[in-house]
């Protein structure tokens, strides 16, 4: 079945990843602010009534989450009223919607894996905005997936990865925090994901659930976990076993620099990341998703080289 699929945020680093991803599945019309702007709800109604998508891929957030605090009607605009209306107006032509949401809805005090029923929490603008879309999508009454991801990197946006790799030019030591826990997750293999689990739910055999039947909230994050500091560790390896050191790491003034990255044990976030699948459950569920998810060195490297 090749669906004709709408795609928001095509200039995010996951939408640019979801492009090309998707595409197997059918025709991809992919939309970014130009296009579409997410803070006129009219616009929102009148693209999806005149393209009529069987697929509604919303991969467009607000995710300054410190300016979230002084903007928040703006980033409850783009985080929790468009993807309402996504749902509303896709549930009127019978299509489904597929929205991304965040371990943000959580306040971090678990000191194990998040799992999709623990209670919500979120303890900042942003995260009260991506819980409100959540609901306003769950209320609609349509055919969806949530999909909350965590600690997103990549070689497109404004990422960590892409931080760490640009201060390694410009300082000689970098202190990062250790206090913070999350599953780092590659915004290509996200992009994988979807497409495999919504390859899954459109399968042509006849066991194959209907996505009405798998509405709902999903943790799609990579295995295991590590913590800002390891990560940095990571990057930087990673950097200097492609031959990268140069470019990311190390001269200056035309002569090599020593480069140190220290542990800091404190920071001023209070934001701690937990975020797990459960890989035990059928392989139909969507919920089976960290098994789609390559080991971090490996889903890093290609990034680092690119």
């Amino acid at each position: 079945m090749k669906l004709k699929i709408l795609l928001t945020g095509k200039n995010g680093q996951l939408g640019r990843e979801l492009i090309s991803s998707l595409e197997p599945l059918g025709e991809v019309i992919a939309l970014g602010h130009a296009q579409l702007d997410l803070t006129k709800p009219e616009q929102i109604r009148q693209t999806i009534r005149d393209l009529q998508p069987q697929l509604i891929v919303n991969a467009a957030a607000y995710t300054a989450v410190d300016q979230a605090e002084s903007e928040e009607a703006i980033a409850r605009a783009v985080n929790a009223d468009a993807p309402g209306i996504m749902a509303d107006e896709a549930k009127k032509i019978g299509a489904a919607l597929i929205h991304y949401s965040t371990d943000y809805v959580f306040d971090g005090s678990k000191t194990t894996p998040y799992l999709e029923n623990d209670i919500t929490n979120p303890i900042s603008a942003y995260g009260r905005t991506k819980l409100a879309g959540e609901q306003l999508i769950q209320d609609s009454g349509g055919s969806h997936l949530i999909f909350r991801i965590a600690w997103v990197y990549g070689r497109e946006g404004k990422n960590f990865l892409r931080t760490i790799l640009r201060l390694a030019t410009q300082k000689e030591e970098l202190r990062i925090v250790s206090d913070q826990i999350g599953a780092p997750t590659s915004s290509r293999d996200i992009a994988l994901a979807t497409a495999e689990v919504l390859s899954r739910v459109y399968a042509p055999e006849k066991n194959a659930p209907a996505i009405s039947e798998l509405s709902g909230i999903y943790h799609m994050t990579a295995g295991g976990q590590t913590n800002w500091y390891e990560f940095a560790k990571a990057i930087l390896e990673g950097a200097a076993e492609s031959h990268q050191c140069e470019s990311h790491i190390g001269k200056r003034s035309g002569k090599p620099s020593k480069f140190l990255v220290r542990r800091s044990h404190q920071s001023e976030a209070s934001h701690y990341s937990f975020c797990a699948s459960d890989c035990n459950r059928r392989i139909s569920d969507p919920r089976k998703t960290a098994c789609l998810f390559r080991p971090l060195k490996s889903a890093l490297d290609p990034c680092i080289r690119d």
